[in-house]
């Protein structure tokens, strides 16, 4: 009786074993319909760039076998080097059949078992019909172009153009919201319907990119893919709040990006007097401990580069004008220390759109804005491209 359950429990672990065996794998089949001697390869896509990691020679009637290690989702290239290759997205523990039934592989293919995958081949899909449509209205254009009535026919034109825009840019959209989980997201977020259009072309659209940034790296914190899309939308980020203070600048009298304010001696000091120098517009509160130790950090830096053009314009929001004085003293700050006018209703802060404390921009010498929150050794790389140590 004893042995009869120690068959039993070897059996249920070796039958456990089997089955996380299964999951930490792929298996892709696959067919040729007209076949090749060779080899089919696949790669794994790192970040950008795809990464042998197997292949298997191909069958005489066509067909192929591989099995590849994953823990978790990944792009792959499926193909062969002289034919071409396709895209999968592919989930550990998933058995994909891949049927090739043309010479070029990814002139027509089918995949069952992958979901990822059918997501991608969906979102082509969707593409390729709003890319065509595209191409309908040009044909029309170009054959209108210069008759009478073109311009009424352009203005038709047009519209129609922008409708096809705005409904592939919501395909888009929905698909990510109902694929939040999916790596098929990020290709959704990162389509272009040519080389200069992206579909997802309102700078508002990065609230996607963070949407499944956040999700992606929750989830599946160990993945290159997810961590690159969360670097590449800080970058965005950045990028969209520059432009949003560039746009206020071309719209706005030059004096409301210009700050006036007083330093501890009740002298007033223009930003715009500095032109010449690199400058850090830097916003703080003695109240913050972050800011408190940015500042010993930026003591460090101001003392490297002061003498080479770099000067530091510091913004303080304390509500108690004493409480920025003694933290000024106390700390030694150098660099040029002035304050709201009137802290409860922080004008240039709001127009600077400070959400969050420390917060800074840095100027070139000409008085433009560069970058925006750059802060600990992001600030230091920065600085030394800009002055070469």
């Amino acid at each position: 009786m004893m042995i009869k359950i120690r068959l039993i429990v070897l059996f249920v672990l070796m039958a456990v074993v089997a089955s996380c065996s299964r999951q930490n794998r792929i298996l892709i089949e696959g067919k040729l319909e007209k076949p090749e001697k060779g080899y089919m390869y696949i790669n794994k896509i790192d970040i950008d760039m795809p990464v042998r990691i197997d292949s298997v020679k191909i069958r005489k009637n066509g067909t192929f076998r591989l099995k590849i290690k994953a823990i978790i989702p990944e792009f792959y290239q499926l193909g062969i080097t002289s034919r071409g290759f396709i895209t999968l997205l592919a989930e550990p523990g998933e058995k994909i059949s891949v049927i090739f039934r043309t010479e070029l592989l990814s002139e027509e293919y089918s995949v069952t078992g992958s979901p990822g995958t059918a997501r991608l081949m969906l979102l082509d899909s969707a593409l390729s019909v709003t890319q065509t449509m595209i191409d309908s209205l040009r044909k029309v254009y170009n054959g209108v172009y210069g008759k009478p009535g073109f311009e009424d026919k352009e203005q038709e034109l047009n519209q129609a153009y922008t409708r096809i825009l705005k409904d592939q840019r919501m395909f888009n959209i929905n698909f990510i919201l109902n694929n939040l989980r999916s790596f098929a997201s990020i290709k959704a977020i990162y389509q272009k319907l040519d080389d200069q259009t992206y579909v997802l072309y309102d700078p508002r659209d990065i609230q996607f990119m963070k949407i499944v940034s956040d999700t992606l790296n929750f989830y599946y914190p160990s993945s290159k893919q997810a961590r690159a899309l969360k670097s590449n939308f800080e970058q965005e980020k950045s990028r969209f709040y520059v432009n949003q203070l560039q746009q206020i600048a071309q719209n706005a009298p030059v004096r409301v990006l210009d700050p006036n304010l007083a330093d501890l001696e009740g002298k007033r000091i223009a930003l715009s007097s500095l032109k010449g120098k690199y400058v850090l517009l830097a916003f703080w509160s003695a109240a913050s401990k972050d800011c408190v130790a940015e500042n010993l950090e930026l003591k460090k830096l101001y003392s490297k580069y002061k003498n080479r053009g770099f000067e530091i314009y510091q913004i303080n929001l304390d509500l108690d004008e004493n409480t920025w004085r003694r933290a000024v003293k106390f700390d030694e700050l150098q660099w040029i220390n002035v304050r709201e006018d009137d802290p409860s209703d922080p004008k240039i802060a709001i127009l600077y759109n400070v959400k969050i404390l420390p917060a800074n921009y840095l100027y070139d010498k000409n008085g433009e804005i560069i970058a925006s929150n750059l802060h600990g050794r992001e600030l230091q790389v920065k600085l030394t491209q800009i002055f070469g140590f």
